[in-house]
């Protein structure tokens, strides 16, 4: 029986921990708050008049950012601007009820533009009026600087030690009137711009990088958002539709949901989500019941649009066969790199040389690849790139290709050369492969020669009236 510890014993104690051996606690980053408090909202052109004037006499950069009520309205307009300046303050400014945005531009000038995630709020800000001269964007300046997180919180944290409330990022900002806590939040969103600014573009002059920054920012200016094609495409959930009848059936349904929302400025998923439209496809209900009952067919949009779904199944039921969707998109681009093997592996061996050397050149520069050149660029000159094999010849069309993308000038500096190497290589490595190729032939048709002499002998009776074995006498031939 073991031993039973007096009562009176001392218990076994862990020793307290020594300060001076402790690692030192990090201190708690401090939450940030409005330097000036909340500035009331400008919704009237009188008021906007009066906050032109200081924003004119202001200096330095303008901070500028937008809300708009994506997840809850069709349009992509903005329903709140944000604007700081040195020596103006923070505006918070409602540009539904304003007659003309056009005073604010004029008082912001030739004055740079301080975003984060430019082109996102650019294509709202143009819709009222608001087009930059110049523009800093300050997620593209930490994707330059390489930093892992671009987000404006945590940049906001790591570069000015400050911890910003992102609870409203979600809201519906079409809602009127806008609660106090959500204009806080947007308040809050522009005002360490001019700071966080200058912390990057320090940094971006330290790493050598300033000048690819002017390019980017140059080139964000005439961002336009790219218009997609065949968006319905896009539909979540399409691969596992089946048959193309199914697939018009898709698309039916997607532009049916499509309109009602650009009409009632709906966000589409909030008539029905994509899962009911694969649902329908798949099942190809023909009346309300059975389109009621089908998966993901519940809650007002639903119900109240039913005549359309049903509408939009029969057409496609109905649609000749011609002019159902293909499964693959049509498009002016190259195929997807996972069927170049098959379509040219001239082509994808391309494409594998140019994406190591992008990544070798990204690693050796410290940027993300996709930053150091654009993906799609790099597979459309890949997929068909100039004629000639002259190196100069190539390395010139090659640049003018590139130039013609849209790529930026530093792109083209850093990454032009090494493709035009992965063009040259991908040859050299398809000729010694059709090299080894022609060697093969050249065996196999030796094989079939040799055996086809040998059945002819075979054929041929012997003196004694016996045929020779001519398997065994073409598997004796030796390799070509």
């Amino acid at each position: 029986m073991p031993d039973t510890p007096h009562a009176d014993a001392p218990e076994d104690t862990v020793p307290a921990p020594d300060p001076a051996t402790e690692p030192a606690a990090e201190p708690e980053v401090a939450l940030l708050t409005l330097a000036d408090g909340l500035p009331p909202v400008i919704d009237t052109d009188e008021a906007l008049a009066e906050y032109v004037v200081q924003l004119a006499a202001g200096t330095g950069p303008v901070a500028i950012d937008a809300e708009r009520a994506s997840g809850y309205r069709y349009s992509n307009r903005a329903y709140l601007i944000q604007i700081r300046r040195e020596g103006a303050g923070t505006a918070l400014i409602d540009p539904i009820p304003l007659s003309s945005l056009a005073p604010l531009q004029e008082a912001i000038g030739e004055s740079e533009w301080i975003l984060h995630a430019a082109t996102q709020d650019l294509p709202c800000l143009a819709e009222v009026g608001l087009t930059p001269a110049a523009l800093f964007d300050t997620e593209l300046a930490g994707r330059l600087l390489n930093y892992p997180r671009v987000g404006l919180a945590t940049l906001v944290e790591t570069l000015i030690g400050a911890r910003m409330k992102k609870e409203h990022s979600a809201v519906d900002w079409s809602t009127r009137p806008l609660p106090e806590p959500w204009l806080e939040y947007a308040a809050l969103d522009v005002e360490v711009l001019v700071e966080l600014r200058q912390v990057l573009a320090d940094q971006l002059v330290e790493a050598g990088k300033d000048d690819w920054a002017r390019q980017e920012f140059d080139n964000l200016r005439s961002f336009v958002p790219a218009v997609r094609t065949e968006a319905w495409r896009r539909t979540s959930g399409l691969h596992r539709v089946r048959g193309r009848r199914s697939l018009g059936a898709v698309r039916a349904l997607w532009e049916a949901r499509d309109e009602l929302a650009r009409e009632r400025d709906v966000t589409p998923g909030r008539l029905i989500p994509d899962s009911a439209i694969v649902a329908a496809a798949t099942a190809m209900p023909t009346t309300r019941g059975a389109l009621m009952s089908t998966q993901g067919f519940h809650g007002r949009g639903a119900s109240r649009f039913a005549s359309t779904w049903l509408q939009a199944i029969r057409s496609a039921a109905e649609m000749d066969e011609a002019d159902l969707p293909s499964r693959t998109p049509r498009g002016d681009g190259p195929p997807a790199p996972r069927a170049w093997a098959e379509k040219s592996p001239v082509a994808a061996r391309r494409l594998e040389l140019a994406r190591a050397a992008v990544s070798a050149l990204a690693e050796q520069h410290d940027l993300p690849a996709e930053n150091l050149l654009t993906p799609d660029h790099l597979r459309r000159v890949m997929w068909e790139p100039p004629s000639t094999r002259d190196p100069v010849e190539l390395l010139e069309r090659l640049i003018d290709q590139l130039r013609a993308l849209g790529s930026r000038s530093w792109q083209i500096g850093l990454t032009a050369s090494a493709l035009a190497q992965a063009v040259l290589e991908a040859d050299a490595w398809a000729k010694d492969k059709g090299s080894d190729n022609a060697k093969s032939d050249a065996k196999s048709n030796a094989r079939t020669k040799a055996k086809g002499r040998a059945d002819e002998k075979a054929e041929e009776p012997s003196a004694d009236g016996s045929t020779d074995e001519a398997d065994e006498s073409a598997d004796q031939q030796p390799d070509a």
